[in-house]
């Protein structure tokens, strides 16, 4: 009989040993176990209702809805297009002198040297000065028709007078300023014609030069032209 299998060992230990043998071998090792936790099922409801909590939390954007008070007490934007300007016209002195064309009227001249339709102011011949006024008045009523007279009045620039008469699409304005022998005018037409789509207005000069020159011509007093010879 051989003494080898009665001196030889298993090398490792039986598997069949539970695991409080193992730890009874090594007794300075605390026993402790981790609890398992179960996951918990996340509901629908609790989704919607966070979802709910979040969007009413949440800042809104202000919207600006302008009241009925703040439109009506807003001021009136000024006119924009040549036809609105057309239909405010201004007319008297401006800083003590008769006033430029309008650059949307072209049925118009005036003697201020800052309109592109320039005309030379009138002289009175030394002998008809006295009451030039007056003459101009009775000159206005003779050669136009319907004249009315609507403005005479003495200003520190000069004495003042504003007529209407009849013109080709309307009433027209002449304005006058007599100081001394010289005399400043502007003749201008109020209705100024606009054809779609266009957004010059149609007109010229020609039938105000005609119109002065009858005045000119019943007055007898002149004005220097360019033109003449």
């Amino acid at each position: 009989m051989s003494l080898i299998g009665h001196v030889l060992l298993p090398l490792h230990p039986s598997t069949s040993k539970n695991s409080s043998q193992k730890a009874s071998n090594y007794p300075h090792f605390p026993k402790f176990s981790l609890p398992i936790l179960a996951p918990k099922p996340i509901l629908f409801t609790n989704l919607l209702s966070l979802a709910l909590t979040v969007t009413l939390s949440s800042p809104l954007p202000s919207l600006a809805i302008p009241s009925p008070n703040s439109l009506s007490a807003s001021p009136l934007l000024p006119p924009t297009t040549p036809f609105s300007q057309s239909k405010n016209l201004a007319t008297g002195l401006e800083d003590g002198k008769i006033r430029p064309c309008p650059s949307t009227n072209p049925s118009c001249i005036s003697t201020n040297p800052k309109t592109s339709q320039f005309a030379f102011p009138l002289t009175i011949p030394g002998d008809s000065t006295e009451n030039a006024i007056q003459k101009l008045q009775e000159a206005i009523l003779k050669t136009q028709g319907n004249a009315k007279i609507q403005v005479i009045e003495n200003t520190p620039n000069g004495q003042y007078l504003q007529a209407e008469v009849d013109g080709g699409f309307g009433r027209d304005v002449l304005e006058f300023l007599v100081k001394g022998d010289v005399v400043a005018y502007r003749s201008m037409a109020t209705k100024v014609t606009y054809v779609y789509p266009f957004t010059t207005a149609f007109g010229d000069s020609k039938g105000q030069e005609e119109r002065m020159k009858k005045i000119i011509d019943q007055l007898g007093w002149y004005t220097f032209s360019l033109t003449e010879e």
